[in-house]
């Protein structure tokens, strides 16, 4: 029993004995200083030590030149557009009879695209052949009347010679032939009157025919046998403005919206390279037609057109198109010597009388001295001193130096995180 009681007691806490000291604390405590100086050294170098960095905006340099001398300069976005694309309405009002179209059909001017009924065009015409006839048989009574008049007024004259009639009966007889002769005029132009008459309504009847004003490809069929046409809307939703719409497959073009601020790259007569969206492999060779001279205000670009070089089946309207405007070709020493990149002219410095471009690489600047060609709109084309893909320095400060430390501005990063 002593024994166990013994143990019992040692086993008891002596809670006013004073704590014991560990070496593993101090450790602890020891780490946690050192931390603390880390952390607020890369904090001071942070705060203080990036200060002194210049901060920049910067542009992508973009290589424009390969060995082929017809780089591209510029890319834009367009669609296929058709110059001679019609809706071929009727130029009467009336009932269709009969549709001879179908999208996809191939017509040429001339043919038969409808046919309206022509019963009251018909009746018209009848009419107006009736009153020809009509007329041809009143010359002909006239005609018959002035001859016995101008026999009568022959006999009259020599007999009122001779003195055996009075002067008034030949008088009278010459005024019944003069008075013939008028009536025979008046018939004839009522005739030609007739007759004009007569054309007009077998124009009204060959109206009731519609025929392609050219040849093209049947896109649309608007209109199907006992519909009313007319080529003015007549209001509601019962009479069609148009039997079908024809495209002319040779006038095919592309148009393409280019920024104003790359506008300047652009030129009549420029070779271009078409990419249609439908099939990415194909390149069509074309040209730039005309700059519309006209911007859009909301936009801020200018239309441009471009003649494809290439008729095919595949092309049609309303695709979406790329196109690349290429460099004019050059020399094939030209070529080999200076392949090129495109660079913003903003960012060409002048140092020591030398055409310079500072490129931003691992937080700095080095700089490049240049070789510069020509100028395309807001860029300039160099021919020596930078490389497709480098990041150039724009409006470089006057006392930025090789080496020196910058920092991309905000709105410049933001807008390269964008693209």
């Amino acid at each position: 029993m002593n024994q166990a009681a013994d143990l019992l007691k040692e086993l008891r806490i002596d809670r006013g004995a004073p704590p014991p000291t560990s070496s593993r604390r101090r450790l602890w405590l020891a780490l946690a200083i050192g931390a603390a100086v880390v952390v607020l050294a890369i904090a001071g170098w942070a705060l203080f030590g990036r200060d002194d960095a210049v901060e920049v905006q910067t542009a992508q340099v973009v290589a424009i030149g390969g060995g082929s001398g017809n780089a591209s300069v510029l890319d834009a976005t367009g669609y296929v557009v058709a110059r001679r694309m019609a809706t071929v309405s009727s130029k009467v009002t009336g009932k269709v009879l009969e549709v001879m179209i179908e999208e996809g059909q191939q017509v040429a001017a001339g043919d038969i695209m409808a046919t309206l009924d022509p019963v009251d065009a018909n009746a018209q015409r009848a009419l107006a052949a009736s009153q020809v006839a009509a007329a041809r048989s009143e010359i002909g009574s006239v005609q018959a009347q002035l001859n016995e008049a101008e026999a009568n007024a022959v006999r009259m004259d020599r007999l009122v010679r001779e003195k055996l009639v009075s002067t008034s009966q030949y008088d009278q007889a010459i005024a019944q032939r003069d008075a013939l002769r008028a009536q025979l005029a008046t018939a004839e132009r009522n005739a030609q009157v007739a007759q004009s008459q007569l054309r007009i309504t077998e124009q009204d009847v060959d109206n009731t025919v519609v025929r392609a004003p050219f040849a093209g490809v049947v896109i649309a069929k608007a209109a199907q046998p006992g519909e009313i046409v007319s080529p003015l809307s007549a209001g509601g939703g019962f009479t069609r403005t148009g039997i079908g719409t024809i495209v002319d497959m040779d006038s095919l073009e592309v148009e393409v919206e280019v920024g104003e601020a790359f506008i300047g790259r652009v030129q009549p007569k420029m070779p271009v390279e078409a990419t249609l969206n439908a099939y990415p492999d194909w390149k069509i060779p074309a040209e730039v037609i005309a700059i519309i001279p006209a911007a859009d205000r909301g936009k801020a670009t200018v239309k441009v057109r471009i003649a494809l070089k290439v008729k095919d089946p595949r092309i049609v309207p309303d695709m979406g198109v790329r196109v690349s405007f290429l460099e004019p070709a050059r020399p094939a020493e030209a070529v080999a010597e200076a392949p090129g990149v495109l660079a913003p002219a903003a960012a060409i410095a002048s140092r020591d009388g030398k055409d310079v471009a500072f490129v931003i690489a691992d937080e700095k600047v080095s700089q490049r001295a240049l070789r510069l060609g020509r100028k395309l709109g807001d860029d300039r084309e160099v021919l020596d001193g930078l490389a497709g893909g480098d990041t150039v320095v724009l409006d470089p400060p006057k006392d930025l130096s090789d080496g020196e430390r910058v920092r991309i501005a905000a709105a410049t990063a933001n807008d390269a995180a964008t693209d």
